[in-house]
């Protein structure tokens, strides 16, 4: 298996003290593991975006330390801007090349379901991925699944009949199901949703606001707003 290779450096600023090394193209990571001490690194994000078009989000990196060092790593959690997806903090696990390990592995869908092509059916993706379990150098990139075989609204793929390398252990449960194919909405279905969605918010558009007395009308009214006069002024008032 190829091994992805990308450079770091240690990182001694932490917070806010790092958006200038942010706009220089930098991203805060950590490395940790099995028996080793945990270390703040800076990796570039530009070589991380490679390795990551390159080999997916879990490939094993040969991360290259300032000292010459070499560790075998995993990318363990990649943490990104909810709004612009950018990269804010990249977790590496050292990984021992002879001792297994737990991942989560992406499915890749490919091919066409004649079940979507011909009958109109909606995929359902059930599984995006799996948990495995193998050596770092076994780790696959990715697993391929091929829908092409989905030609009924009753085929379904299961966690059993997905081609897993012969090293590679899938932790899931081998009937639970990868995708299926459901049935398109018949159009009474649609009727019956749309009358139901209607009902719905009629209910809520029905809904009667409270309106003030004619005594707190008279109390005084701002912006739509009854306001409550202060003890003081109305005592003053009565008194004139």
């Amino acid at each position: 298996m190829e091994k992805a290779k990308l450079a770091s450096k240690i990182r001694e600023i932490f917070g806010r003290k790092t958006n200038k090394e942010r706009k220089n193209g930098l991203i805060p990571a950590v490395i940790y593991g099995k028996g080793i001490k945990s270390e703040s690194l800076w990796v570039k994000e530009l070589d991380l975006k490679k390795v990551i078009s390159k080999f997916g989000e879990n490939p094993i990196v040969e991360l290259e330390m300032e000292k010459g060092e070499k560790n075998n790593a995993i990318i363990h959690e990649i943490q990104r801007d909810p709004v612009s997806g950018n990269f804010l903090h990249v977790d590496f696990y050292k990984v021992r090349m002879d001792e297994k390990l737990e991942a989560e592995v992406e499915l890749n869908f490919i091919g066409e379901a004649p079940a979507i092509k011909e009958l109109g059916g909606i995929l359902v993706k059930n599984l995006t991925a799996v948990e495995v379990i193998c050596f770092p150098a076994d780790l696959p990139t990715n697993i391929d699944v091929d829908i092409s075989i989905l030609k009924t609204f009753e085929d379904s793929i299961r966690v059993k009949d997905l081609k897993i390398p012969e090293k590679v252990e899938v932790k899931n449960d081998p009937e639970t199901a990868v995708v299926l194919i459901e049935e398109p909405r018949s159009e009474e279905e649609l009727k019956e949703l749309d009358e139901k969605v209607t009902e719905d918010v009629s209910k809520v558009e029905g809904v009667v606001k409270e309106e003030p007395t004619a005594e707190e009308g008279k109390e005084g009214k701002e912006g739509g707003e009854i306001k409550e006069m202060p003890k003081e002024e109305t005592q003053e008032k009565t008194k004139k």
